[in-house]
């Protein structure tokens, strides 16, 4: 089933990478919690799971955004954040 909700707010300095667009799109809860955020906060996101180096930790950090959000984070935990702003 395809999912009907597609529009997906981008960061400020950030484009929203396609393993990460893919996952957000994957979940319409998680969606609306996505577009939620302010774009600093998306900017945030993206940068904390782009910043990595190793595919296993970026994976990782995707599956944190996706139970972070969920659970009603807006930011990434114990990071200082985005150096591109």
């Amino acid at each position: 089933m395809e999912n009907k909700y597609t529009e997906i707010l981008q960061g400020v300095v950030h484009e929203i990478p396609e393993d990460m667009r893919n996952r957000i799109l994957s979940d319409e809860t998680l969606l609306a919690k996505w577009n939620s955020l302010t774009p600093l906060a998306r900017n945030e996101w993206i940068c904390w799971v782009t910043a990595v180096k190793r595919a296993e930790t970026r994976e990782q950090h995707i599956d944190r955004l996706h139970s972070d959000l969920l659970n009603g984070k807006r930011r990434p935990c114990c990071w200082p954040g985005c150096k591109h702003r």
